[in-house]
């Protein structure tokens, strides 16, 4: 049997999992950040995506896939990236009809409908759906590992 030094099921040491604690909210806001600038500065939903989806992967790598995969099951990953991109979707299509999004109601009325659109929701909804399509696609990668087959 061919024991592999780096196994995803394996928890790492406890100054890894310390650390991933401490660093784990200033990665998700960092991502949140890069997402909701990227019309001012490089960056976007995309790139926020990404690192959003390296937090969780972080997560994973620090405790384990058992600990990531319990905490974010496959259906609500699925549901995640199908209501993204369904608002996403709902905000194109109001856009391009010149129609104002229900939830702009909410706000003070100079915030244009272009402007909240644009600036807001687009780039939420691209990073929804970056960040858990990305995790989705390094889950499927690690519970698909051939070394994980050798070791059961």
């Amino acid at each position: 049997m061919n024991k592999s030094p780096f196994r995803y099921d394996r928890g790492m040491t406890l100054i890894v999992k310390t650390v991933t604690r401490f660093t784990l909210g200033f990665i998700l806001i960092y991502g949140i950040y890069i997402a909701m600038t990227g019309h001012e500065s490089p960056g976007g939903g995309f790139a926020g995506g990404v690192i959003v989806a390296l937090s969780f992967v972080h997560i994973m790598l620090a405790f384990g896939k058992e600990v990531a995969l319990k905490r974010l099951r496959s259906n609500l990953i699925r549901l995640i990236i199908s209501l993204g991109a369904l608002v996403f979707l709902f905000i194109v299509i109001a856009s391009f009809a010149g129609r104002c999004v229900p939830i702009n109601l909410f706000f003070a009325r100079d915030i244009s409908c272009h402007i909240f659109n644009n600036a807001v929701i687009i780039p939420i909804c691209e990073m929804i759906i970056v960040g858990a399509g990305l995790f989705a696609i390094f889950v499927a990668l690690v519970l698909l590992s051939k070394s994980d087959k050798e070791f059961e």
